[in-house]
């Protein structure tokens, strides 16, 4: 946890010579503008300018003016780049030229969210993700192809696991980076896999799922592949999932079991509502419904055919959603499932009763007469602009610029 007066120190004693200020367009996209070393002071004290008419979803030609403010906690050097003369990395807030921050930075949304999370119910979220990924040979002319890198299933080993390698590479990189990796194996289609990392609060587990990805497309294209992080790459394959750990902490003293029943109720009130944000392109809709993504609004333990899981775990009160995928902005993800877990929460909702039965069987699915997640994202988006909840959090312009 640095401070300006430290990172500027570790600049000088560290050979740092490039700094990368990393910032998120609306729909998660990560940019970034390189500046010499030199330049940080200046960057912590007036902020850098850009040009956020030509940034997805920040278009606004009047107010094109807005500045990036780095945030001395994110330092991160970059173990792919030479280690004389290094490079950093670190995430900025976006502002205004008065300092007002922009709103419809994503972070700073979750920021917001966090925020009101502390002081209305003092409440902390912390969540954790495993995000599968397709690993593609690229062609001749060395564009990404559609040919997997490999032909093995789940958790299969080498040599029919060709990503073996590429995994272990990709969790040393993790550690350099300060993110902690727990676990990695093959998915269940060709030339996919699958890590995960350890939770954190809300803010760092979003910088950490964004750093995984770049990290992952790097170390990929250092060996000649194309990882694809989109929902459904190959059609009659298991599609990519971003599954989301969340769990909580409150004073002992207000810590009551109904409160996890609450979060529950919450979230599976308002997922629907949600989906357009945790599933965003229309890829994702082809696949819910398939090789263990989920369609249902329900809620299980143990039970990976329902949108919500509880997973066995010792003492850990922890909600698996199943639903999203790694097409979503991870902060808005994030942020509005905190949201729904405080109204959940607000509006004491008792959830239905736990589904037990298989509902990727379609006869057991069907008796049961649950409400399914939209099947289209034209649904998704439909659900999303008529609904409360979500104007009330993140309001009808935000929506209409999120389109993909």
């Amino acid at each position: 946890m640095y401070t300006e007066s430290e990172v500027l120190d570790f600049v000088k004693e560290e050979d740092v010579r490039f700094v990368r200020l990393a910032f998120f367009d609306i729909t998660g996209r990560q940019k970034n503008i390189s500046i010499m070393a030199g330049e940080l002071e200046r960057a912590f004290r007036d902020g850098i300018a850009f040009d956020a008419s030509a940034v997805k979803g920040f278009e606004n030609p009047n107010r094109s003016d807005l500045f990036l403010h780095p945030e001395p906690a994110t330092l991160a050097v970059l173990p792919w780049r030479p280690m004389t003369g290094k490079v950093i990395r670190l995430f900025c807030g976006i502002k205004y030229p008065d300092g007002t921050p922009y709103e419809y930075d994503s972070r700073y949304i979750l920021q917001k969210a966090v925020e009101k999370a502390k002081a209305e119910a003092g409440i902390e979220f912390k969540f954790g993700t495993e995000i599968e990924f397709y690993l593609f040979q690229l062609d001749q002319n060395g564009n990404p192809s559609k040919v997997p890198f490999d032909q093995a299933g789940y958790m299969d080993i080498a040599p029919d696991d060709k990503g073996e390698n590429i995994r272990r590479d990709i969790c040393f990189t993790l550690e350099q980076m300060g993110i902690i990796p727990e676990a990695s194996h093959h998915e269940e289609g060709p030339g996919q896999n699958e890590i995960d990392f350890h939770y954190s609060d809300p803010v760092s587990a979003a910088d950490n799922n964004s750093t995984f990805k770049w990290i992952v497309r790097t170390k990929a294209f250092g060996n000649g592949l194309c990882a694809d992080f989109s929902p459904k790459p190959i059609a009659d394959e298991a599609g990519s999932g971003m599954h989301i750990n969340l769990s909580y902490k409150v004073p002992e003293k207000e810590d009551r079991p109904e409160i996890f029943d609450y979060i529950i109720g919450g979230i599976l009130n308002n997922i629907k509502d949600m989906t357009y944000f945790l599933n965003p392109s229309r890829q994702s809709y082809l696949r819910l419904g398939e090789f263990k993504a989920p369609k249902y609004i329900a809620y299980g333990r143990e039970n990976r055919s329902t949108c919500l899981r509880i997973p066995a775990t010792k003492g850990d009160r922890r909600i698996e959603i199943r639903s999203p995928d790694p097409a979503c902005n991870p902060y808005i993800a994030y942020t509005l499932l905190i949201y729904a877990a405080l109204d959940g929460i607000k509006n004491k909702s008792i959830p239905p009763k736990e589904v037990t039965e298989n509902l990727f069987d379609s006869d057991s699915a069907a008796s049961l007469k649950l409400d399914l997640l939209p099947s289209t994202l034209e649904k998704a988006h439909k659900n999303a602009a008529a609904s409360k909840f979500i104007t009330t959090y993140l309001g009808k312009e935000f929506i209409k610029k999120y389109g993909i």
